[in-house]
């Protein structure tokens, strides 16, 4: 089992001051490391669709579904998927931000993973597993490749399993 933990470096202050980037660039070029990663996210879970969330989430989420013979759903940025969608607004900490996903992504019923790179606050979270449920779909399981422990984002995802493959 590869310690792909070290395959994620920090980069500071970027985007801005006082910010301190993990970036996950490296552990994406390791073959082993990457496998490993994307095995881990859906290890053990049972869903019929994995849904990634913009931009990161993509390139984890993708993967698994491929691996897991599940379908994917990207949620995207409002205004950058061509069909009719739902959309969730959520606020950051320095405004607010909108996701979509279409309208005819799920069956109902359909178990849906969600997977994303980074919980933080949890807001983009959030905002997703609201969009899956009101698209008629079920939530099963809400992974990630690392939490960030110290902003608590878990506690906006009351009664759903909650994965984080690395907490800083």
């Amino acid at each position: 089992m590869t310690d792909w933990s070290a395959l994620i470096r920090d980069i500071p202050d970027y985007p801005k001051p006082g910010i301190l980037f993990k970036d996950i660039t490296p552990l994406l070029a390791d073959h082993a490391a990457f496998t490993q990663v994307v095995d881990e996210l859906a290890d053990g879970l049972v869903f019929d669709k994995v849904v990634g969330i913009e931009a990161r989430g993509f390139i984890l989420a993708a993967p698994v579904a491929y691996r897991s013979g599940a379908g994917f759903v990207p949620v995207r940025k409002a205004g950058k998927l061509p069909a009719a969608t739902l959309e969730a607004s959520y606020d950051l900490e320095y405004g607010s931000a909108t996701i979509e996903v279409h309208a005819d992504a799920f069956a109902p019923g359909e178990r849906v993973l969600i997977v994303d790179d980074v919980l933080a606050t949890g807001g983009t979270a959030e905002a997703t597993v609201e969009l899956v449920r009101r698209a008629g779909a079920e939530v099963t399981a809400v992974s990630f490749l690392m939490e960030l422990s110290f902003l608590s984002g878990r506690d906006r995802l009351p009664g759903l399993e909650v994965r984080a493959l690395l907490s800083v």
